[in-house]
């Protein structure tokens, strides 16, 4: 799924689902131009859905979008608007990866519901015609699996740092709380938006807009450690990562 800015000039990648053994792809395309999709946008914009049957054969107007599709991976995509509001604000495309696919109109009605309840879900929109925006719609939230079918859904900025956890990770909130979710953080990597969060670590991720303070000290050679709101210990900044965290800060 993607989603655009206001303006619809540009869109980035905000979630993606993957089936067992294909890779995700979901770090791509942050704050892309959508004129790099162009030939899709002008159908999405239109209230289309999109059938691409075999993605190699896609026409010349469509080139720029054949070639990131194809380096994906991608043989087939069905591809359907998300609306609220009367207006384009994502897409949500369906890829076949390991074979063709020859797309039918139940395929698109399916994917076209499973849009429209993630456009309820997501910007609070109605499925009633001629109904207005709720007042208060809800922040997207990312879900963090417990075990045991414990699940809990969490707004993306509360979230300050990750860890890893053997085949786990832990998760540092803003409120102060340490939550467990079951994914590796090798998946983590894949979920979250690297313009705001960053690899401090082999072991580590956080999000640049809640770290307080980097402290360098003397010792057996010169380390670094970030200071994190809400967090009591200082996380280690590792000799390879430090450069990009100094230049993303600013410092």
């Amino acid at each position: 799924m993607f989603e655009y800015d206001d303006e619809h000039t540009r869109f980035r990648n905000t979630h993606e689902w993957c089936a067992r053994g294909v890779s995700s792809h979901v770090e791509d395309l942050q704050d892309a131009p959508v004129t790099m999709i162009a030939w899709l946008h002008r159908q999405l914009l239109a209230g289309k859905a999109v059938m691409i049957d075999e993605v190699a054969t896609l026409p010349d107007a469509a080139r720029s979008l054949r070639r990131e599709m194809l380096r994906q991976g991608d043989k087939s995509v069905l591809s359907v608007p998300i609306l609220y509001g009367g207006q384009l604000r994502a897409c949500i495309g369906y890829d076949t990866v390991r074979d063709r696919r020859t797309w039918s109109d139940d395929d698109a009605k399916l994917l076209d519901l499973c849009g429209r309840l993630i456009a309820e879900a997501r910007y609070g929109g109605s499925f009633g015609a001629g109904e207005g925006p709720r007042k208060s719609p809800h922040a997207p939230l990312l879900y963090l699996s417990s075990g045991g079918g414990r699940m809990r859904g969490v707004p993306l900025q509360t979230i300050v740092a990750i860890r890893s956890n053997g085949n786990e990770t832990r998760l540092w909130l803003d409120d102060g709380s340490i939550v467990i979710d079951r994914r590796p953080l090798h998946v983590w990597r894949a979920l979250l938006p690297m313009g705001t969060f960053l690899t401090i670590h082999r072991t580590a991720i956080v999000h640049l807009i809640h770290i307080l303070g980097l402290d360098k000290h003397a010792g057996a050679g010169f380390h670094w450690e970030l200071r994190l709101r809400n967090v009591e210990e200082r996380w280690p900044v590792s000799r390879q990562n430090r450069k990009e965290l100094i230049e993303r800060l600013g410092w």
